[in-house]
């Protein structure tokens, strides 16, 4: 079998969006599954709207994603002397040509044929005439595409799709100030590079029979297509900002984990039986083409962040601690200033969806908070108070464990007459400004003696000074 060589072909005209990474994602997977070669190449011809900015986005993105590439990044910029080469060789074997058509010509002519009822296209003018060339026109170039038969695509995803050659225009190839199309562009570059197989959007299907007249054309081999199709918002409709669909970069500096995303998107129209949490390396593993859904897959947000959130549980305290630092920070919080913050992390992750949302969680270990006066009226009654003020003397006489915690609690309820709730949940609501927190003997353990006792007297010396609810 030949070796599986697949791309991933971004054109940085703007962000790397879900769509494009869950392309890039299948790319990868099916290179990796086959032992083969995956490809970066950066499709950046359109002058106007292509950025260095982007490209480096898109670059971002995939390193942030973990999606190695064996070969690339090839920028087609680049490639301009190459593209020209094939653009003369087509031209001096008949199967390209020149066409001096204006703009107000080809408007006229659409003109005409819409009037008529008929589909506008190139009435291919140009392409055996004899005429001499008008001064002044710079010429585009036209493919000549053949004029009988039709384009037969086996595509890997949707099955067999026919396209006759007489529902095709005789394409622009090359545009008046010579600078090459995308289309063929990209069959210049799948045929140097010796791709494969093609596995990208089914926005592109329109483009393949045209690409696949031109390989012929050259004598170029044809890779196989895989057309994916689209994903679509919760409702249906074409996924857009409402929906989420942001940069995946964003995906980063909301808190989510890159190999939770990768999860989701390879669950996005694609599936093997019930599985919904898998690592990559099974990803791999498991993937071929087959799997994926011929119709449309819908973005569903609350599901990526269930898979998020079932990563952060299985993830190290240290990393976790290392991607939350920076939103502790953003809001003024040192972790460093306070306990171990991979303890911390460790803690807080089963209860958290995303990084940030851990973050915002873990603020009472590193500074105190004062109590919201609801949570003080609902959880610390006054008669309560000299219970926390003898709770803070008992913890300043204990050796600081959770065990020895968790005694002197289990002791005070039991010599008051009192139910555990009612001594933890106040005790809760003063140390840490909060009414949920995990288990509060692991809460306190972390904080440190000194100052869960300086926090206590501190709230019941304003509790003392007339603020007591209830």
């Amino acid at each position: 079998m030949t070796m599986v060589r697949t791309r991933f072909a971004p054109s940085p005209t703007g962000y790397l969006h879900l769509g494009g990474a869950r392309t890039a994602l299948f790319s990868w997977a099916f290179a990796r599954h086959h032992k083969g070669t995956f490809i970066l190449r950066v499709e950046d011809t359109d002058l106007e709207r292509s950025t260095p900015e982007n490209t480096q986005v898109i670059l971002d993105a995939m390193a942030w994603l973990g999606l190695d590439y064996d070969e690339g990044p090839f920028y087609q910029m680049e490639r301009m002397d190459r593209y020209r080469e094939v653009l003369k060789q087509l031209i001096e074997e008949g199967k390209a040509y020149y066409c001096y058509a204006s703009r107000e010509e080809l408007d006229a002519m659409r003109e005409e044929q819409t009037a008529r009822g008929e589909k506008p296209r190139y009435d291919r003018r140009w392409r055996d005439s004899m005429a001499t060339p008008p001064a002044g026109v710079s010429p585009v170039v036209r493919f000549k595409t053949p004029l009988d038969g039709a384009v037969v695509i086996d595509d890997l995803v949707k099955g067999r799709i026919v396209v006759n050659n007489c529902e095709l225009d005789d394409l622009i190839i090359a545009r008046s100030d010579g600078t090459p199309t995308y289309n063929f562009c990209v069959v210049v570059d799948d045929w140097d590079m010796q791709i494969t197989h093609v596995i990208r959007g089914d926005d592109h299907v329109n483009n393949t029979p045209r690409q696949i007249n031109i390989l012929k054309a050259l004598g170029a081999p044809l890779p196989l297509y895989g057309h994916v199709p689209m994903i679509l918002g919760h409702d249906g409709e074409k996924l857009s900002k409402r929906h989420g669909a942001v940069s995946v970069m964003q995906y980063e500096e909301d808190g989510y984990l890159p190999e939770a995303l990768l999860n989701y998107l390879a669950r996005l129209g694609w599936a093997r039986g019930d599985e919904e949490v898998f690592t990559m390396a099974q990803f791999v593993e498991w993937f071929d083409l087959g799997g994926i859904s011929k119709s449309a897959a819908r973005f569903n947000p609350e599901k990526l962040q269930w898979i998020n959130q079932q990563y952060l549980k299985q993830t190290d305290g240290a990393r976790l601690a290392e991607l939350a630092k920076p939103f502790m920070l953003r809001d003024g919080c040192d972790p460093s200033n306070g306990p171990d913050f991979a303890q911390v992390a460790e803690l807080l992750r089963e209860r958290v969806n995303t990084v940030e949302e851990l973050a915002d969680a873990a603020v009472y270990f590193y500074r105190p908070l004062d109590p919201e006066p609801q949570f003080l009226e609902q959880h610390v009654g006054q008669d309560i108070l000299p219970v926390m003020a003898e709770i803070a003397a008992s913890f300043e006489a204990i050796e600081w464990t959770r065990e020895a915690i968790h005694d002197v609690m289990k002791s005070t309820v039991a010599a008051h007459g009192l139910k555990f709730p009612k001594v933890a949940m106040p005790l809760r609501v003063l140390v840490t400004g909060e009414p949920q927190t995990p288990s509060v003997d692991a809460v306190l353990a972390l904080i440190g003696k000194d100052e869960v006792v300086a926090r206590l007297r501190n709230q019941l010396a304003k509790l003392a000074g007339g603020f007591i609810p209830g």
